[in-house]
């Protein structure tokens, strides 16, 4: 009983120790580190099994330092073995949301075949890479769901754009003919209401930097206008 005990309290003993020198190089680091990212904050602090380095979490992003943040690396870490991104792979794990919680009803819909496979794209309308998506890839889409948010961040003109294509008696039509065909949708009456700004919040939330911006029912994205083989094999990774 006596050993038991012993070893219970040394063991805790030991527990909070580790926690509290855990606590302290996070201290450290934060103090010497975040003074020179300009006013972001530090998000986390994870300690690597890459030679020593800690992880740092910055809006949305991830650079190293060591112990008493006295270095920082910004880049990207390989695998020399495999060749594998570690670092990229790290930053999709944290980026990535729970599909389910975004709004879809504040989004334009289109259904082609079975539409069994499901994505949400965030779009400027003046976005030449989102019309080159549309365009190249995701015209050429089959048995797939897109819900397609209007995410206006390029200028005014986006967000005069998205209400008159929102307020057309067919959004999805609208849609397609102005990024496919250049067929602007008519002047929307003044009366009529679009989630606009509740997309720009939505976007801003997501870490949303540039358009166009994929997402998976898996919670990953794809940022930029990947052509159609790369979105197809993404999709059929994912089980829908």
């Amino acid at each position: 009983m006596f050993k038991t005990k012993l070893a219970l309290l040394l063991a805790t003993g030991l527990i909070t120790s580790c926690v509290e020198a855990q606590n302290s190089v996070e201290a450290t680091i934060k103090k010497n580190i975040e003074p020179r990212l300009g006013g972001a904050k530090i998000e986390s602090i994870k300690e690597t099994p890459y030679s020593g380095l800690y992880e740092l979490r910055v809006a949305g992003d991830i650079m190293y330092t060591d112990k008493k943040g006295e270095y920082l690396v910004i880049g990207h870490v390989y695998d020399a073995k495999t060749t594998r991104d570690l670092t990229s792979e790290r930053i999709q794990d944290i980026n990535k949301i729970k599909f389910s919680d975004l709004p879809l009803s504040s989004a334009i819909k289109q259904v082609k075949g079975d539409g069994k496979r499901v994505i949400a794209v965030f779009e400027d309308p003046n976005c030449g890479y989102c019309k080159r998506l549309r365009q190249t890839t995701l015209k050429n889409l089959d048995n797939v769901t897109v819900y397609t948010f209007m995410y206006n961040i390029l200028s005014d003109d986006s967000f005069v754009k998205s209400k008159n294509i929102w307020c057309s008696p067919d959004r999805a039509k609208a849609w397609d003919d102005w990024m496919i065909s250049g067929k602007a949708a008519p002047a929307a009456p003044a009366s009529c209401d679009t989630p606009n700004d509740k997309i720009v919040a939505l976007g801003q939330q997501l870490r949303i930097t540039g358009t166009p911006a994929i997402f998976f029912t898996d919670g990953s994205r794809i940022p930029g206008a990947v052509d159609l083989p790369t979105l197809e094999k993404k999709l059929q990774s994912i089980k829908q």
